[in-house]
């Protein structure tokens, strides 16, 4: 069922970026153009070590594969990917019914 990313459905791929609190977290902050580079999209809660590990070895290369976003791991530089329109849609229609949705959301 799973699939690399490229190969699901657009729904799929959408529905799986924001899967994750962070991966929307991430997006949103790109949508709204305040991220930039890794560490204004670093959650700093607990450990920033560990919180580091994760958003590097798994949502940021997740969001990228995707083509939502567009990582230069050396410099640590984000961006929109070229498939950024997929996403952007849904992430509007989120932040337009905040207000209905879960507190602890995104």
């Amino acid at each position: 069922m799973g699939g690399s990313p490229l190969q699901r459905s657009g729904v799929d791929r959408v529905l799986d970026a924001l899967s994750a609190h962070h991966r929307r977290l991430i997006l949103l902050e790109l949508r709204a153009g305040r991220a930039e580079h890794v560490t204004d999209v670093l959650l700093r809660e607990g450990d920033e070590d560990t919180a580091l590990l994760e958003l590097e070895h798994n949502h940021l290369p997740r969001l990228t594969e995707a083509g939502y976003v567009e990582w230069d791991r050396e410099t640590g530089a984000l961006s929109r990917g070229p498939n950024f329109s997929e996403v952007a849609p849904v992430l509007a229609l989120l932040e337009d019914h905040a207000d209905e949705l879960p507190p602890d959301w995104p």
